[in-house]
């Protein structure tokens, strides 16, 4: 059983706040006795001095800036408990879990969860990162209530969000760029490729890996920051979503490869979810903060 209640943890927070026992019951329009009452209750209980007089100053004692601490923190998490409560009563979900796909632009992303972090600033975010299979099978096994994914799972649960561009590149330094003439496919056969593997569970023989697939030298990796890195390093090529490699094309870490065509390509992404109907006003507002913001970056 609690000695102490929050009640008399605001009284004394409450002197701390307003320098004493007289401004506080003028603050929090308690009488300064119920608040004398309170602030010795406490000492009382814990067997310690929180306050001492100097001159006409009220301050705290070593003791007493401890315990503030740990009572600042006592009173913030009561305050986040009446909240949750709160927004529970009002049928507000108190976690969203969102799996998007690597190539998914990160600003655009960062964006739409910062907005909906402003609207319901108590909702818990969990970001499920993957590659190819990767977010729809987490939808459909329940470990997401949205995917940001390069397929679609069908009409009525899948609808179109954005198109990605790709473009072929390499270290400045990778003999490809010392070809004296605009490269082909079949230039990029003799040397590494970088893929990044599907993220899904599904069987081997099932798994795809992104990128085109015919260099007869080929490294896998699980992520697509890992292929980023290895081919700044020089380690190979690959074709990678424009929207994560623009600030090393323009700072010179990689550089275009010069083909006279298929240089670039373009991947469509997808918005999914099992039942619109049934997503919470958190995910309503994160489908649409998306919605916006990928129609805004088409415009521009």
């Amino acid at each position: 059983m609690l000695r102490i209640t929050l009640e008399q943890w605001r009284m004394f927070q409450a002197v701390v706040e307003y320098g004493g026992f007289n401004q506080a019951s003028q603050g929090v329009f308690k009488s300064q006795s119920s608040i004398h009452t309170a602030v010795g209750k406490i000492e009382e209980s814990l067997g310690v001095k929180l306050f001492s007089v100097e001159g006409r100053k009220t301050v705290l004692t070593e003791a007493g800036k401890m315990i503030l601490r740990r009572s600042n923190y006592l009173i913030e998490e009561a305050k986040k408990v009446e909240a949750i409560g709160v927004t529970l009563s009002r049928g507000i979900e108190s976690h969203l879990k969102v799996a998007v796909d690597e190539i998914f632009p990160r600003g655009l992303l960062y964006k739409a969860l910062e907005t909906v972090s402003e609207q319901f600033p108590l909702v818990q975010i969990e970001l499920l990162e993957s590659i190819l299979g990767g977010a729809n099978e987490m939808l459909t096994n329940d470990d997401a209530e949205i995917a940001i994914a390069p397929s679609s799972l069908g009409a009525g649960v899948s609808e179109s969000l954005c198109h990605i561009e790709f473009c072929a590149v390499a270290s400045p330094e990778h003999p490809l760029h010392t070809i004296n003439r605009t490269l082909t496919l079949e230039d990029l056969k003799s040397y590494r490729q970088i893929v990044v593997r599907d993220s899904s569970r599904l069987n081997e023989k099932n798994k795809a890996n992104e990128g085109w697939l015919e260099a007869n030298q080929r490294w896998t990796v699980s992520h697509m920051q890992s292929s980023i890195d290895m081919i700044i390093k020089g380690m190979g090529f690959a074709w990678l979503p424009l929207s994560l490699i623009t600030e090393h094309i323009n700072d010179g870490r990689l550089k275009h490869l010069a083909f006279d065509k298929n240089n670039e390509r373009t991947a469509q992404l997808y918005l999914s979810y099992k039942d619109i109907d049934s997503l919470g006003p958190v995910a309503h507002y994160f489908l649409e903060a998306l919605r916006r913001l990928c129609d805004s970056s088409v415009q521009k």
